[in-house]
């Protein structure tokens, strides 16, 4: 246990650029077609979710449960004030984890600490798997974290951190598309109770401000982590 610990908490080397602008392409590639974003969204659903959790329980509703649906779609139950900043903070959090989980996977990716990175993925998605409702959602999730598992306990340091990078860059390309998916379903008059319009009858704010907070954070998070991961646009070109 000791050793796994060491190694755990060891700094790992990050992967040659070229590596890391891979798993940027791939990522890129995995949000942009359709097939594979079909698959995919899966993984920006329980992200989505998991940010309604966790914002229900700290602003101090009782989570109820969460479900995820093949349709990539997904509902969290809380249980408190049916109006409030609670409310408000909970329904705000959905659509910008994705986004800032990728940032923060980044961050902690510049730091050399790519094992606790997936170790932290596993224990967000055991502590979910807790409050999973539904059949679909429990194999999604128990899925998810055994992917990770086997990435951070049978892969080497160069698969790991290629995985690891891979995630980030889709976290943080596909909370932008999930974004902009929202809006198109809203002007196609296909999500009357979208995250935005919910939030805007609670606040009576307009609910395309709320698109355009979620747009702000998502490509705020996207730039700032390509800057983590690949640094300054000056050093990409002359590199």
């Amino acid at each position: 246990m000791f050793d796994v610990l060491s190694d755990a908490f060891s700094r790992l080397p990050a992967p040659p650029r070229e590596v890391v602008i891979a798993t940027a392409v791939v990522a890129l590639l995995a949000v942009l077609l359709r097939p594979a974003w079909r698959v995919m969204r899966n993984f920006i659903t329980i992200a989505h979710e998991g940010g309604h959790a966790l914002a229900a329980v700290l602003s101090g509703r009782r989570l109820s449960g969460i479900r995820l649906h093949s349709d990539t779609s997904g509902l969290t139950l809380s249980k408190g004030r049916p109006n409030g900043l609670g409310m408000v903070v909970t329904g705000l959090a959905g659509y910008i984890t994705p986004s800032l989980l990728g940032l923060g996977a980044a961050a902690i990716l510049g730091a050399g600490r790519i094992t606790i990175l997936l170790w932290l993925l596993l224990i967000l998605l055991a502590a979910m798997l807790v409050m999973i409702r539904n059949v679909y959602g429990v194999v999604s999730v128990v899925a998810a974290g055994a992917i990770i598992f086997g990435v951070s306990w049978f892969g080497s340091p160069q698969v790991q951190g290629a995985f690891a990078y891979a995630f980030s860059w889709f976290m943080l390309l596909g909370g932008v598309r999930a974004v902009f998916e929202l809006q198109q379903s809203r002007f196609r008059r296909q999500a009357p109770n979208s995250d935005a319009d919910q939030i805007g009858r609670l606040t009576r704010v307009p609910a395309i401000i709320f698109v355009a907070f979620f747009v702000v954070v998502s490509l705020a998070s996207l730039a700032f982590g390509t800057r983590l991961m690949l640094g300054p646009v000056s050093d990409l070109i002359s590199g």
